[in-house]
């Protein structure tokens, strides 16, 4: 597992294809489209222009054109199952990935980072579909709202983004297929200024992306 510090970047221009390109185009070939403009370009920069670092994390590790939508097809198959599975959890295709999106009320109680029994069942079942699909990697970001000090909100959603990474592996998913990042209140979804705002923002994410094994065969035709 690799804890990163600061952020991902990433170009502009690929946020703007995924957001712009239509919804009525399956999943599969929004991958390759996505790819086919900035699979080259990438890299990584997410956070301060994209204002998330999990979509990043999944433009950036795109690579477009007919491997793409391979890639887009196989993320289907496993965000459908997550759908079925898993309950209290956002699950979103994105490119040629899946971003899962947790509440943190959900997953902890107020300032803890000691999973609930309800999320180990929800980790437990996602993680039953990782290892189904073993030719992803996996960025976990915790997140929180904005009261409490920058640096007592970073420590905490460095661990609660440490608590789920470390759960799911206690499940049997590789270690190496992991990155966890904390963002503090850096990256909100909603308004601060609600109840419901706040609580929107206090969550864990994780992004799940081809690695280079799955790429590969994509890149062959034999997804």
């Amino acid at each position: 597992m690799k804890k990163i510090k600061g952020k991902i970047l990433i170009v502009v221009l690929l946020a703007l294809t995924v957001f712009s390109y239509s919804c009525e185009s399956s999943n599969a070939v929004k991958g390759g489209v996505i790819g086919g403009v900035g699979g080259a370009v990438v890299g990584g920069i997410v956070g301060n222009e994209l204002g998330n670092t999990a979509v990043g994390a999944i433009i950036g590790a795109a690579v477009g054109g007919t491997a793409g939508a391979l890639i887009g097809s196989h993320m289907d198959k496993q965000a459908e199952e997550m759908e079925r599975d898993i309950d209290n959890a956002k699950i979103e295709r994105i490119g040629e990935g899946i971003k899962i999106t947790f509440d943190s009320g959900i997953l902890f109680e107020t300032n803890s980072t000691t999973l609930q029994s309800q999320a180990k069942t929800n980790i437990a079942n996602l993680a039953v579909i990782l290892n189904k699909y073993p030719d992803t990697n996996i960025l976990v970001t915790g997140h929180t709202d904005y009261i409490g000090t920058d640096e007592y909100n970073q420590s905490l959603s460095e661990r609660r983004a440490e608590s789920v990474s470390d759960y799911t592996m206690g499940q049997g998913v590789t270690s190496s297929r992991f990155s966890v990042i904390g963002l503090g209140e850096t990256e909100p979804i909603a308004t601060n200024e609600t109840v419901e705002g706040k609580q929107l923002n206090r969550r864990v994410e994780i992004a799940i992306f081809a690695n280079e094994d799955l790429k590969a065969a994509a890149e062959r035709g034999e997804l």
